[in-house]
């Protein structure tokens, strides 16, 4: 004997669990989970370390002028992001980047600080041991 003809139609529909919640629904086609809030939930299970990365911060810009050194050609009078020199009130020439000396509290360049330790290195070595 044949089975009623409602129940030949509704024997591929059948109830399955969403892996998140257990509840029982059935699937339409590929479906695996009941909701999108579900599929969504098991996503961030497996993968946990999805946090976004800290922003980078950018640092201020320095404005050039302020750590550059420029030198008067009448007085040779040096100072730091000043273009003018006040004793001359006249413009002054760009040595080089720069800022104030830590000991003397003048402008330095950053050329004057790599000449000077360039010169102590390219000294010859002597020997103050002579055979006799």
């Amino acid at each position: 004997m044949l089975p009623p003809r409602n129940d030949i139609r509704n024997d591929i529909e059948t109830t399955t669990a969403c892996p998140t919640c257990a509840t029982a629904f059935t699937p339409t086609r590929r479906q695996r989970y009941r909701t999108p809030a579900c599929r969504q939930a098991a996503w961030r299970a497996r993968n946990p370390d999805q946090t976004p990365p800290p922003p980078i911060v950018v640092p201020p810009r320095t404005n050039r002028r302020d750590i550059t050194v420029y030198q008067c050609p009448e007085c040779d009078n040096r100072t730091l992001g000043k273009q003018w020199c006040h004793d001359c009130n006249r413009p002054c020439v760009r040595v080089d980047l720069g800022g104030l000396c830590p000991h003397r509290d003048q402008p330095i360049t950053v050329r004057d600080i790599t000449d000077q330790h360039r010169a102590t290195t390219d000294k010859p070595l002597t020997s103050t041991n002579t055979a006799a």
